[in-house]
């Protein structure tokens, strides 16, 4: 019995004709993929492959419901060619972004349509036993609930802050007390094959393919949330540097006090222009006597979170309003240096203080305007994320549907 396109490509070593074919249908389904429907005509000039090779590899992948034939297409005279695309709902990939205090999840088809509804659940992320079970049972449940079958999903992308290597599966920053990488761990509790990415880098690849972006080659994505992340997109392709860890954005050291980060080391961006830094400066004004409607819903200064502060914000709350340009102008100025030193197309502002708009996107672009050099800055487009919370989702699964569709080398 001849091994399936999927079982071929999961095969550990591929050797020989299996491993050229696995390839060349690699080749096929990622034109579908990334450009749509063609005939075969179309392959052949764009894969530089013979008609014959091309109608044989269609033939296969149809057999396996992996492509469609759509039928004949329009013509300018002569006989209609048939166009071919990817059956959509041949295969899945799940996205799973794990925020502070909740997860994002949703599932995507081959063509890269949200085909699930996009659901957010209850959760606590902390570096220990009882949250990696959780999270484990949360994406466990969910595809329990899925109208389609569990063996359709071809990968799980999981997005964690930190310090991640994609290609080895490691989180050095959370979850990292097991000898085999986080990647096997969580795969051995789901049953399916699992990816880790950065989430601002997930987020940042999100945007690029179905977001903001629109066509431009080099863009900055910073995630403002509690933290403060960077996905960078140059030339096209995501940035990852020597091992992976590129985009540590908030830990640049930027200030000279004696703030302590959680990374360890004092005097760094988030210290002073994070979700972070806000809640404490939220907390020092509400024990110092400030007015804000926070106080009427009884939170505890202890207990406040970036979310109750976000929504004080979007209830025109006063004390919220100013504190968020505070941040604003100190993230716009890190913006300015970022601007100044990779004069990118665009920068894309995302994460949950994206979310208040105008009240921190006026003050990141008055101290843009004020810091960065205009020659440059006057070619640097800023905008804020159109899939919002949606954007580490669909980044986790196109990466996952682009790890499956990349070239082997033998």
């Amino acid at each position: 019995m001849n091994s399936t396109f999927f079982e071929e490509m999961n095969h550990d070593f591929p050797t020989g004709v299996a491993f050229k074919n696995v390839n060349l249908k690699k080749k096929v389904i990622s034109y579908f993929a990334n450009t749509g429907n063609a005939t075969i005509a179309e392959l052949g000039k764009e894969l530089n492959l013979s008609i014959p090779k091309i109608t044989s590899l269609l033939n296969d992948l149809i057999q396996e419901g992996l492509v469609q034939d759509h039928g004949k297409v329009d013509s300018t005279g002569g006989r209609k060619p048939n166009v071919y695309g990817l059956a959509p709902e041949s295969a899945f990939f799940l996205g799973i972004d794990v925020k502070t205090h909740h997860i994002n999840i949703g599932l995507t088809d081959f063509q890269k349509n949200l085909i699930s509804e996009f659901q957010s659940y209850p959760y606590l992320l902390s570096n220990d036993k009882a949250s990696l079970d959780e999270l484990c049972h949360i994406i466990n449940n969910f595809i329990t609930e899925l109208p389609i079958p569990k063996e359709k999903i071809l990968g799980i992308g999981i997005n964690l802050s930190g310090r991640i290597n994609y290609s080895k599966g490691y989180n050095y920053n959370l979850f990292d007390f097991h000898d085999a990488p986080l990647s096997k761990v969580i795969e051995e509790e789901i049953g399916i094959k699992v990816f880790l990415e950065n989430d601002s880098r997930a987020m940042a690849y999100g945007e690029f393919c179905s977001g903001v972006v629109e066509g431009e080659k080099d863009v900055l994505f910073l995630n403002l949330d509690y933290g403060i992340g960077m996905g960078m997109i140059l030339n096209n392709q995501l940035f990852y540097g020597k091992s992976g860890y590129s985009g540590e954005f908030g830990h640049i050291p930027l200030y000279q006090n004696e703030k302590m980060c959680k990374c360890g080391k004092k005097g760094c961006l988030e210290t002073e222009a994070s979700g972070w830094a806000l809640i404490e400066m939220f907390k020092e004004s509400m024990q110092a006597g400030a007015s804000t409607i926070v106080s009427q819903s009884n939170i505890h200064p202890d207990e406040l979170t970036l979310e109750d502060i976000i929504n004080a914000a979007q209830k025109d709350d006063v004390l919220a309003i100013e504190l968020i340009a505070k941040i604003g102008d100190k993230i716009g100025r890190s913006i300015a240096l970022l601007i100044n030193i990779f004069n990118p197309e665009l920068v894309v502002l995302g994460g949950s203080l994206a979310s208040t708009e105008d009240y921190i996107l006026l003050p990141i672009k008055s101290a843009i305007k004020r810091y960065s050099l205009s020659l440059v800055n006057n070619d640097t487009q800023l905008k804020v994320s159109k899939l919002g919370e949606q954007a580490g989702v669909i980044g986790a699964c196109l990466l996952v549907r682009h790890r499956y569709l990349a070239l082997e080398h033998n």
